[in-house]
């Protein structure tokens, strides 16, 4: 199938609202993308019209979006679009644009941003390979995942320590 797919980078217009439908979650917020030209004759910069976005993200990307967006923020959203028209209370036909986000994330271009993983997913695609150990049928098969630095994500790259010593020598042949 053919979707109308966009990338829109900008700024979240105001906090974004998480509710329930059924079941599943759903955190809406409105998006302001306004573009930016640089003159270069005077090397002054400008301000073009912002358009506004109407985004929904669904199930864990809406509970992660409600926890981690705020006004104000910086964000790049991937999705699909899709344009809308009513008429207003004033009688007037108004046209808007709302996307369905597949990935929304901070713009790291304009500020840093820190990832925690959600337990509930690492658990999620880790627990049915895990079972109790024989030894210790009490023991928590997601402890060692849950154990600072165990995440292998997290881990580096492993390199020779620095004061190990080797045993190789030199020999020479005398022709």
């Amino acid at each position: 199938m053919n979707e109308a797919t966009i990338t829109l980078r900008g700024n979240v217009g105001a906090d974004p609202v998480v509710r329930s439908v059924g079941d599943v979650s759903v955190a809406n917020f409105r998006m302001a993308c306004t573009p930016r030209k640089l003159n270069r004759a005077t090397g002054e910069w400008s301000d073009g019209v912002t358009q506004w976005f109407s985004v929904s993200a669904w199930r864990q990307l809406g509970e992660n979006v409600g926890r981690s967006l705020r006004k104000g923020d910086a964000v790049v959203v991937h999705g699909r679009l899709t344009a809308r028209s009513y008429v207003n209370k004033d009688g007037l036909e108004v046209n808007t644009f709302e996307v369905e986000a597949n990935v929304v994330g901070h713009d790291l271009n304009r500020g840093l941003s820190s990832l925690s993983r959600n337990p509930r997913s690492l658990a999620a695609a880790v627990a049915p390979a895990l079972e109790p150990r024989e030894d210790d049928p009490e023991r928590d098969p997601l402890a060692d995942w849950r154990a600072p630095g165990a995440d292998p994500w997290d881990q580096k790259p492993a390199t020779p320590d620095e004061g190990e010593a080797t045993d190789e020598t030199e020999t020479s042949v005398a022709a």
